[in-house]
């Protein structure tokens, strides 16, 4: 126990160490290690290379720039709900949005095209 400003403050760790110690070994038993179905695919849309104009089109085309899902719902010219963006729930969302951003500097960089009518 330390004394400051007529406080108390309580430092368990350090009077009794084996507490601590104890307690992370009790909480790294309780985690068990999680199988990850999704993570072969994760990969292998990480590594996708785009080489090819139609395709690179084609995911542009296809995977939005905003989430389509996110609304406003106005009733007699009132907000009265927001629908939050629900993509992020999606498992994917990261890579299919480095997709999209790989495909457009593709399109950019390489084609030279102008990129603008996709965002």
């Amino acid at each position: 126990m330390l004394e400051t400003n007529n406080q108390n403050i309580y430092f368990p760790a350090f009077v009794n160490p084996a507490v601590e110690n104890e307690q992370t070994v009790h909480r790294d038993r309780l985690a068990k290690p999680r199988l990850d179905v999704l993570q072969p695919l994760r990969d292998w849309l990480d590594s996708l290379d785009i080489q090819n104009r139609k395709l690179a089109r084609f995911i542009a085309q296809t995977i939005p720039a905003q989430c389509p899902f996110e609304r406003n719902i106005v009733l007699f010219g009132r907000k009265i709900a927001h629908i939050p963006p629900l993509c992020k729930l999606n498992p994917l969302y990261d890579q299919l949005v480095g997709l999209r951003f790989r495909a457009l500097c593709y399109l950019a960089d390489v084609c030279g095209e102008d990129i603008r009518s996709y965002c």
